[in-house]
């Protein structure tokens, strides 16, 4: 692909940004959406996004708005996080992505793409598995590809921190953040995914155990959907290229000029990549009916 560019979508002015909730297995999912204020036939093919953890739609803010131009696009808390219910029992991907199953049947969506960042490439990597006749293409940011040694360092790493009378917890975590802190990533943006990350309390780690014990390596072959992969440079830089060899119709993008907060600081290059992998078809299929 060419170098990454900015999206060149309509006037976000003509965006209409609603917030809603839907049924699943789960008990209620809350989502953000974005979609063109004129409607129509002439939409392209919906854009459902899921999020990283621990953290919620909220990510995808100025994203979704980009691209809900010439698209409906959708937003979901996964289950646990944001303001969607949480499961009764610690959940796999395949949980989270039965959620995600259930949203697209409740809205009756014939055909989405999807774009999952983190936790939510493996998410919507098991939703495309399910739903190859639902499922058109793929953007997946980060892919968490884990070996069983990375999973092991997981499991013996002292996180989430239990909470401490004194507030201490809070600190480590602030300071977990900072060292993970993205290039052009404002204090302000950091301190309002910081408090997303707490609001999900002593269940916040669920996720992030779903997407390492998450068997990459058995189910990515399995996804027949063309797939963009984008690799910011975040914790999972060396992680990511492993999907190289799993996914059988993938594209790579290289993005080592950013890294956490990619949605905060470079939605338009982002929205650029995936107008640019996914519009492919739909443009030709415009052009036909006209």
């Amino acid at each position: 692909m060419t170098k990454p560019k900015t999206s060149k979508g309509a006037d976000t002015r003509d965006v209409n940004l609603r917030r809603m909730y839907v049924d699943c297995r789960h008990g209620q999912l809350h989502l953000r959406s974005a979609f063109p204020s004129s409607g129509g036939f002439d939409e392209l093919t919906t854009l459902v996004c899921l999020h990283q953890s621990p953290m919620s739609s909220r990510v995808f803010g100025s994203f979704i708005e980009r691209m809900g131009t010439d698209r409906s696009v959708y937003a979901p808390d996964t289950p646990g996080f944001g303001e969607s219910d949480p499961p009764a029992a610690r959940p796999s991907i395949a949980d989270y992505a039965g959620s995600v199953c259930d949203f697209i049947d409740q809205m009756r969506l014939r055909e989405v793409d999807l774009l999952g960042y983190h936790t939510g490439a493996a998410i919507a990597a098991e939703v495309a598995i399910a739903r190859p006749q639902h499922v058109r293409r793929l953007v997946m940011v980060a892919v968490p590809a884990f070996n069983e040694a990375e999973r092991e360092a997981f499991r013996q790493a002292p996180w989430p921190v239990p909470a401490r009378e004194d507030g201490a917890h809070l600190l480590e975590e602030w300071q977990r953040s900072l060292r993970w802190r993205g290039p052009g990533v404002s204090l302000q943006q950091l301190a309002e995914g910081f408090a997303e990350k707490l609001r999900s309390g002593p269940h916040a780690w669920w996720g992030a155990n779903a997407a390492m014990g998450y068997d990459a390596a058995a189910r990515l072959p399995l996804v027949t959907q063309p797939v963009l992969v984008l690799r910011p440079n975040d914790d999972l830089w060396e992680v990511t290229p492993r999907a190289g060899a799993l996914l059988r119709r993938a594209e790579f993008v290289d993005l080592p000029e950013y890294g956490f907060g990619l949605f905060d600081v470079a939605s338009d290059v982002v929205a650029g990549l995936a107008r640019e992998f996914l519009d492919r078809e739909d443009a030709a299929a415009l052009a036909r009916r006209a």
